[in-house]
This record gives C-alpha cells, structure tokens and sequence, in this order.
C-alpha cells in the first residue's frame, strides 16, 4: 500500500495544480461576467469570480490521475469501482454547484443533484459498512440502510462547509486543518492494521487538503477569486467520501493500548469533532431558523464568523479564530490517537481558554462595545 511519502507527493500535485489553473479560472470567470454581486449578507464591496471551485475541480482531477499512474496506488485501483464512483458523483456536484454560481438555482434542485451524487457513491461500492456507537457493538448497515446513511452523510457534510463558506479563505483553511488531521488519523489506523483495505480515505484526504492550500493564497482576504457553491459542496463531498471509507470501515476490536483512549469511540465521532466548527454552525442555524419559522434555505447573517464580526473582529481576525478553534479541535482529537502516552488535555483547555478570551477581550471589541453605550468609556 502507498506510504505517507507517497500520499503527500499527490496532495503536492493537488496543491501546485491548484495553485496554478486559478488564476487561469478567475480570468475565465471575468471575460464571461460570472462574478458574485455583492449583498447585504456578503463582505465584498465588488463582483469577484464566483467559480473557484472549477480550479479546485481540476485540481482534484490531475492529482487523482497522477496517483493512478503511480505503482505504489495500484492495490488502490485495481478491479476497484470505486473510483469510478467518486469521479462521477464529483462530477455531479460540480455541474450543479457551477451552475448555481453563475445562474443560480433553487435549494431543491441542489438537494437533489447531492442525493444523486450519494446515490452514485452507493451503486459504485463507496460507502460504509458499519459504524461503531460509543462503548457498544458495532452495527452493520444492511443494504437497505446503505443508501439512506450514505445520503444523509453526504447532505450534513455539504451543507456544513457550504455554511460555513462565508468570509474569504474561511472554508478553504477549515477544510485543509479538518482534511489534514484526518489523513494523520486514517494513516494511524493503517499502520496498525486497523483500516479495510483497500480504502481511498487518505487519498481522498490528502487530495482535499492539496485543493485548499493551493486555493488559499488566491481566496485569503482580500480575495481574488471565491470558491462558490461548486467548490463547497465539491469540498463536503470529498469530506464526506474520506470520512464515510474509514470510519465506516475501520476495525477498533484491536485498539486498546495506552492513550489510545478515542479508538474506545467510534471512528464516525472522530470527523465530527474535528470539523466542530462548521458543524456546530449548521446545527445552529437549523436551531435558529427553526426557532423563527423560517425555510432551512433562507440565508442569514447569524453565522458564526458574522457574529465574530459583529463583535468587532475584522474579516481576517474573524478567520484566524475559528481556524484556531479547528487546529484545537484537531489537536484534542489527534493527540490521543498519535501518542503512545497517556494523554494530558490541559494544554487543550489552556489553548481553548486563550483562544475565548482573545475573542471576547480583544481591544477592538472593547472598543466596539464602548461604541455601542455597552461599557462605560
């Protein structure tokens, strides 16, 4: 099977393709006049390419071919339908997210081409097979069940990174921590023989995390270009496929060593924490439209980096902080699954306890509260 070596010269590749082709798309988007208006909802002051997301596409495309070149991925692709599978569900996702970018589309239409897409994933085999409740047995997913996990999988991830798409190199940087840190986790289980091979999660994993790094420096703030829809969902798709092959396929019956304490838990728990931020934003937002009677599809300005904002952060610090909350949760999670010593959290609280005071003490929303009459001057 491929090494670590070999995995990260395919996300190298993702990243260098990436990195290169977006700037070819940004002028692509701009002689066709695809360009995102700016709204009372967004942070733009002007039109900016909306179809980052076909870079990234790319991106993803020749990284995935170059590692079907390579040898060392041949157990991967042999006799395997796999592929297949993934290429044709993110070519779904991609159609239906550009098209959104540049004409705009009704919540349903891509609700639905996400459930195809799942359904793609389904018919060619990549799926999970189990999932493991916390200190109980595991529960092997019939072929009825199959299908509907898959979808709803596929819907949560989508929809939390397509949420949390709100500020420039928000998304891009919380999906190069989340996918990173999951590749780390997936690489441990295969080490110790715990991962059902042959398994496209690390693959996948690292891919996404080569996509996010090379369209970083083009979406940071002040951005250039931005990923659109076409690039959310594309993300949550390859979030959802890396997390479903191994924490649904993963065997912890021969995890119970020192401070391997979260391999007791089951693997599907691991991404959830790890993307925490934007999955914590789209459970409130399903809370808080709920609570107002409003469709889930109603956009807003009660997202996580809003409120950041409306405190008095700006878009850059805004950013910063929940990446920081990501590289936390990441920690947290990682560091009991990488050491071989009984863990010690408290550097976690510390750093969660910095990153809160940081947050709500910082000079400028101080003085953004002293604007508003909330402290004495």
């Amino acid at each position: 099977m491929p090494g670590t070596g070999d995995y990260l010269i395919i996300g190298a590749i993702a990243a260098v393709v990436t990195l290169a082709v977006t700037p070819l798309v940004g002028r692509l988007a701009r002689s066709r006049g695809w360009l995102y208006a700016p709204s009372e909802r967004t942070v733009h002051t002007a039109p900016i390419p909306a179809i980052g997301g076909l870079a990234m596409f790319i991106g993803f495309i020749v990284a995935f071919a170059a590692a079907r070149l390579l040898d060392r991925f041949d157990p991967l692709f042999a006799r395997n339908s796999e592929p297949r599978g993934i290429i044709a569900a993110a070519v779904v996702i991609l159609v239906v997210g550009l098209y959104d970018d540049i004409k705009g589309s009704m919540p349903p239409a891509k609700v639905t081409a996400i459930v195809i897409a799942g359904l793609i994933l389904v018919q060619n085999g990549v799926t999970m097979y189990y999932f493991r409740v916390p200190f109980l047995d595991d529960i092997l997913l019939s072929t009825d069940w199959v299908p509907l996990v898959t979808v709803l999988w596929l819907l949560g991830m989508t929809q939390a990174i397509n949420l949390i798409d709100g500020l420039d190199g928000l998304a891009a940087g919380i999906v190069a921590i989340a996918a990173g840190s999951f590749f780390l986790y997936a690489q441990k289980l295969s080490d110790l023989g715990l991962l059902a091979t042959p398994n496209f999660g690390p693959l996948v994993a690292i891919i996404a995390v080569g996509m996010c790094l090379g369209f970083l420096p083009h979406n940071f703030n002040p951005a250039r270009i931005i990923m659109g829809d076409s690039g959310a969902l594309l993300l949550g798709l390859m979030m959802a496929v890396s997390t479903s092959v191994v924490g649904g396929r993963a065997d912890q019956s021969g995890a119970g060593f020192v401070g391997q304490t979260y391999f007791f838990l089951a693997p599907l728990v691991i991404p959830l924490l790890i993307l925490g931020v934007p999955i914590l934003d789209l459970v409130y937002a399903v809370i808080r439209r709920a609570s107002r009677r409003q469709a889930l599809d109603v956009a807003d300005k009660g997202h996580l980096h809003h409120r950041l904002m409306n405190l008095g952060h700006g878009h850059r610090r805004s950013v910063l902080i929940l990446w920081a909350w990501t590289l936390v949760l990441s920690g947290f999670v990682l560091y009991p699954v990488l050491s071989d010593d009984n863990p010690s959290y408290l550097p976690f609280g510390m750093a969660a306890i910095a990153i809160v005071l940081y947050t709500v003490l910082h000079p400028s929303v101080r003085r953004r509260r002293r604007d508003n009459g909330q402290v004495p001057s």
